[in-house]
């Protein structure tokens, strides 16, 4: 009876071992899955993979695009790239599916600038066939990927995705486990000899043929039974033994614990924020530092060129607002008097600090404090995008003041873009702070006079006003100094512990007529006769110079008056009356 029970239980044994390996070898899933877009998808400018097609917990996934030109691919937020999408047609990758990726097409206008080179993406790669991109978010926050030709072709729809498959096989360790056992015990009772007593014949008629007669009446057959049960339920033990086992180790780990469902009962899982709910309100800093590292690189780039040919031409991409006009009249004085210095060199690096808001709206300011080899003090470069499919501009270049300090910024999350008629919670709006310097160099004894701190730049021009009204030469002159603000060149940041850091510019004129007939105005040996051409004038004279001011503005109700702690002045002009 032993042979014909081992055989099938090392057939069974033998098979579960095959179907163990078969499960880690031959029969195991793909590493990696790969789906791709259908070949009968729309196409727009701009294709779009958004967020969605890549889950928080996907590890490694490699994006695929295939185009028959020259074609790029960006990465950015996924708000960015919305609003840089804005209302073009495009091809949107929503998600991933079991056998195809999901899309979705979006009607819309048929062209778009092109992509490349937009201060929004954190990277971007431009290829011609083919591109394999490996999809690794930057940052925190969600990310996207845009596609695009030129911008007025097709943009590529022959995207395919490949991420990491499930290998996982619970059942080959069990089977081979399994198995293994199951062919000990083949062998076992296919060599084990079960052991045997010898009975002497009793003698019928004697005592213990009597004896053994009235054994077997009394146990009846069950011994005859019992030779083959208890080997054939050995096998059926070890089966049962390693099942045990398997469903012994779930029972005790779904054993009731303090706090926890009691067996047979459903747990029901304490409610917690997913990741996308906690992200939902969370507004990130509008550049990784990468990005403003490569904006600020691109912008000193063009600015030194633009210095260097003194052509304001090549400012146009990179630079605007009061630092456009400082520089251009630069330029143009330089062209007319070789005694004008050129003007302060922008620095890309180092960053000493800077100031990135959060947001998702448009004109976005951010700050940045260098320092380069050939600056004396540090600068702050406030650089403005205007909308999502423009590039940020250097919009103002300030020199910090002797002795002052630049804020610091604190967490992101505090930093934030003030209207600058707003500012309830300053001891000022961001226009009325302007407008107060302004007033105050105008007038150094007027009612602004104890709003500022004392800094250098005030006292430099207030001193120079004096200077020039006292001197005995300007007797038979009316001269007046007047400082205006130009609204549209002010923005303001907070700083995160209740003030702001403003940014204005002045138009400073410098007025000097003769009182009466006769008089005349003397020129000679000064700027004023190289650029007007006269040595003297009897109609007067206006001097014109731009004025870039930073300040440091307190939340309202603090003690601290407002701090001017970096300033640039330039000759725009000089006009004779």
């Amino acid at each position: 009876m032993r042979f014909p029970l081992a055989a099938p239980i090392m057939v069974i044994g033998a098979l579960l071992v095959v179907l163990g390996i078969g499960q880690l070898t031959w029969w195991a899933p793909s590493e990696t899955v790969t789906v791709g877009v259908p070949a009968d998808v729309r196409s727009g400018p701009v294709t779009v993979i958004d967020a969605g097609a890549k889950e928080a917990d996907d590890g490694e996934m490699d994006i695929t695009v295939q185009s028959e030109g020259t074609f790029t691919l960006a990465v950015g937020r996924a708000s960015d790239v919305d609003a840089w999408v804005a209302d073009a047609a495009h091809l949107t990758v929503t998600g991933v599916g079991e056998d195809q990726l999901l899309t979705e097409f979006t009607e819309g206008v048929e062209s778009v600038p092109n992509p490349s080179g937009s201060d929004l993406w954190t990277s971007e790669e431009t290829a011609d066939g083919t591109l394999t991109h490996r999809w690794l978010d930057p940052g925190e926050g969600e990310w996207s990927i845009l596609i695009a030709a030129d911008g007025e072709n097709p943009a590529p729809t022959a995207v395919s995705i490949t991420s990491p498959n499930d290998t996982a096989t619970p059942w080959a360790v069990p089977l081979l486990i399994l198995g293994a056992l199951l062919l000990v015990l083949g062998i076992a009772l296919a060599f084990i000899k079960p052991r045997k007593t010898r009975r002497e014949p009793a003698t019928v008629g004697s005592r213990a043929y009597a004896r053994q007669q009235a054994h077997r009446q009394g146990r009846g057959t069950a011994f005859s039974a019992h030779q083959v049960r208890p080997l054939a339920a050995l096998g059926l033990a070890a089966a049962l033994g390693l099942t045990g086992t398997a469903v012994g180790t779930a029972s005790e780990s779904e054993s009731a614990t303090p706090g926890e469902s009691a067996p047979g009962e459903e747990a029901t899982p304490a409610e917690e924020a997913t990741p996308a709910e906690e992200a939902e309100g969370t507004q990130y800093p509008v550049l990784l530092e990468s990005q403003l590292d490569r904006i600020l690189a691109t912008v000193a780039t063009s600015v030194t060129e633009a210095d260097a040919a003194a052509d304001a031409t090549l400012l146009e991409q990179r630079v605007a607002g009061a630092a456009a006009t400082l520089r251009t009249a630069n330029y143009s004085v330089r062209s007319q008097a070789d005694d004008v210095p050129a003007p302060t060199p922008v620095a890309a690096d180092p960053v000493l600090a800077s100031m990135i808001p959060t947001g998702n709206d448009w004109p976005r300011t951010v700050v940045a404090l260098t320092q380069g080899e050939s600056n004396p003090v540090p600068q702050a470069l406030v650089l403005v995008q205007e909308d999502p499919r423009s590039n940020y501009r250097l919009t103002s270049s300030i020199q910090m003041l002797p002795g002052t300090t630049f804020p610091t910024a604190g967490s992101p999350e505090g930093l934030q873009e003030i209207p600058v008629d707003g500012g309830e919670d300053l001891v000022a709006s961001p226009q009325d702070a302007v407008a107060a310097i302004a007033d105050y160099l105008t007038s150094p004894d007027g009612g602004n006079a104890g709003t500022f701190e004392p800094n250098s730049f005030a006292d430099a021009i207030t001193s120079f006003q004096s200077d020039v009204v006292a001197d005995a030469g300007n007797d038979s002159a009316e001269i007046t100094f007047t400082h205006e603000p130009v609204a549209e060149h002010t923005s303001a940041i907070s700083t995160g512990d209740g003030g702001a850091m403003v940014f204005g510019y002045l138009e400073h004129t410098y007025s000097s007529v003769p009182e009466g007939p006769g008089d005349s105005i003397a020129l000679e040996g000064t700027v004023y006769e190289t650029l007007t051409g006269e040595e003297s004038t009897e109609e007067g004279i206006d001097v014109r110079y731009g004025e870039a001011v930073m300040m440091y503005v307190p939340a309202a109700g603090s003690e601290k008056k407002i701090t001017v702690i970096g300033a640039a002045q330039q000759l725009l002009s000089a006009e004779l009356r």
